[in-house]
């Protein structure tokens, strides 16, 4: 394998709802990164809840971005094109752009822009390479409707999952757990028991605007999860059951996961579960196919539904808390060894390649006038 880059720049924050989560996996990996002994400058860029990027101090600790960016923050722009990056405009009588020389970026935004594509998109159109799934990666783990669809068209087992709209007929009885379809963690999932109030919520959940699914509410399942790491070949973690910080919730929520202030790698767990080997290894061959099917890149954490017997593919997580760091403890990885992985891929597997072959403009040079196409 290759060494990893030397200048990295570690992204994490931004206008999500997990914006704090996003926060304490950037700074574990920022902390991580200091043991890859190929990597000479580390560069963390806070992205605020409003949108701007900020170059920050390396050693600052969670706290400090609880108001936002945090005291000695230098602002920063991405800037799209052949010679884009992120640039620093420097002040003064002769104000100047200095653009940040960096190798790749590694990926810690959790959900939103950060998760959805949004920011893999911008990345492709500014020439920085980076870690994590490539933008229709992203926008396909995010979509919940969609991914949901691709398990179920390949014969995979999942649950009913349907678009919720006021006034259908759903096609399965209640009781229903409501889920925003864009979302990346817990937030904003609720259990209700008729469709009248799974209906009324979509007005009254902020996180259900920009639409919401619907499934069927089983109470007898627990969470299973894996995670897949793509370079330098795919390997598999141990299998977690994670497990409820808090008696009596319904559904493994927000809180269960990122209790105890280091994201999910501080979460109350099984690890590795225990489970009949049979069980097992149907996590392990669906975890695989969906690892091919959503063109997993970095590593993502594949998350089922079981009953004790049959399985579900929930979701996929491109993005995972703590980077599922936590998880691969058989054979164990360092943290450190996981970080090079991500940014040699970032380097040697880059997630975009533009082309315009083809557009060698014999199409304009043959066409008519717009006037007169528009006449």
């Amino acid at each position: 394998m290759s060494a990893p880059p030397s200048r990295i720049a570690v992204l994490f924050g931004g206008p999500s709802p997990e914006h704090d989560v996003s926060v304490l996996t950037g700074l574990q990996a920022v902390r991580g990164l200091a043991g890859v002994p190929s990597v000479e400058l580390v560069r963390p860029l806070y992205w605020s809840k409003s949108g701007e990027f900020y170059e920050v101090a390396r050693d600052l600790e969670a706290p400090a971005f609880a108001e936002g960016p945090p005291d000695g923050a230098q602002r920063v722009e991405l800037v799209l094109g052949e010679a884009g990056g992120f640039v620093a405009r420097r002040g003064g009588l002769r104000p100047r752009a200095d653009r940040l020389e960096i190798d790749a970026a590694l990926v810690c935004c959790h959900g939103g822009p950060g998760e959805d594509g949004s920011l893999q998109g911008a990345l492709d159109l500014a020439g920085v390479r980076y870690s994590g799934p490539n933008s229709a990666g992203a926008a396909l783990g995010m979509d919940k409707l969609a991914f949901g669809s691709l398990v179920r068209d390949a014969g995979l087992p999942a649950l009913d999952r349907v678009l919720l709209v006021e006034g259908m007929s759903p096609p399965f009885e209640g009781p229903y757990i409501v889920k925003p379809r864009f979302g990346g963690s817990s937030i904003g999932i609720e259990v209700v028991a008729d469709f009248a109030t799974a209906s009324a919520r979509l007005g009254a959940n902020v996180h259900l605007r920009r639409g919401a699914v619907l499934e069927p509410y089983r109470p007898d399942l627990y969470d299973l999860q894996l995670a897949v790491r793509s370079w330098p070949t795919v390997q598999l973690s141990a299998i977690e059951r994670p497990l409820k910080a808090s008696a009596g919730g319904e559904i493994l929520g927000y809180a269960d996961k990122y209790v105890g202030g280091e994201g999910m790698s501080s979460a109350p767990r099984e690890l590795p579960a225990e489970l009949p080997e049979k069980l097992a290894e149907q996590v392990r061959s669906a975890a695989l196919e969906v690892a091919s099917l959503a063109g997993v890149r970095g590593v993502a954490r594949v998350d089922f539904l079981c009953d004790g017997d049959q399985l579900y593919v929930n979701e996929v997580n491109t993005v995972p808390g703590s980077l599922s760091r936590h998880m691969f403890v058989d054979p164990p990885l360092p943290f450190e060894e996981l970080l090079a992985g991500l940014l040699t891929e970032a380097v040697e597997r880059p997630s975009a390649h533009f082309s315009s072959a083809g557009a060698d403009g014999t199409v304009l040079r043959g066409a008519d006038s717009i006037a007169a196409k528009l006449a």
